[in-house]
């Protein structure tokens, strides 16, 4: 059976207890949800705006076409979880599990991923614009289709990564680590005299190594 329409935390409790795992078309927005087991359930076009999914268990969940802006997901467990074509926009997975989770076609623009865990979670196609990924770890990872222009990268690890189709125009990179990193398809922007170290060992091309430096005020003859 497929639920639909508006439900609530009692509700979606009882239907859960029974064996639903399949949502569709549901209205859970505003609701408080935190500490719930949805592992292993699917949700498809259901709204989540400003729910609190705080320490929910969300292990093997998936949410395809969805809309969570504003979403509390602080310590939730996202293992395996996966997320696709949703808009999870200002969401705050502050301390999340986020382990082999996949995100693919999201809107994660000022997201908070401060003190997320895991390993293997990946990233495609997605909006990062403006979001917290303080000591992320990208390190030996294909990154495709991120915009994380002005998000906060600070000590991110980049080693080894490829970066395609990427930006990190006004990002702020402070202790970040870019060692062995292909940056060849990513957007760089105006990188500060400063910040040049940190991009030591970095694989860049002569395009780009051009232009930064002619934002160093080098002529290039």
């Amino acid at each position: 059976m497929k639920a639909s329409g508006m439900i609530d935390r009692t509700e979606l409790t009882e239907r859960l207890a029974a064996g639903e795992r399949s949502f569709i078309d549901c209205e859970f927005a505003g609701s408080d949800l935190a500490r719930l087991d949805l592992s292993e359930a699917r949700f498809e076009n259901c709204n989540f705006r400003n729910v609190d999914l705080t320490g929910v268990n969300l292990s093997e969940t998936e949410f395809r076409r969805c809309q969570a802006a504003s979403a509390k997901l602080r310590g939730a467990d996202l293992a395996d979880a996966v997320f696709e074509t949703s808009d999870f926009t200002t969401a705050d997975f502050t301390g999340a599990r986020i382990g082999s989770a996949r995100f693919d076609g999201c809107r994660l623009s000022g997201g908070n991923f401060t003190e997320a865990t895991g390993i293997d979670y990946a990233f495609v196609d997605c909006l990062l614009v403006s979001a917290n990924l303080r000591r992320m770890n990208f390190r030996k990872v294909r990154l495709h289709g991120l915009d994380m222009s002005e998000a906060d990268l600070t000590e991110a690890d980049f080693r080894d990564a490829i970066l395609e189709r990427c930006s990190l125009r006004e990002a702020s990179l402070k202790h970040a680590q870019f060692k062995g990193a292909d940056l060849r398809g990513c957007d760089l922007g105006a990188i500060a005299l400063a910040d040049a170290p940190l991009f030591k060992g970095a694989i860049i091309s002569k395009a780009q190594a051009s232009e930064l430096l002619q934002g160093f005020g080098i002529k290039v003859a």
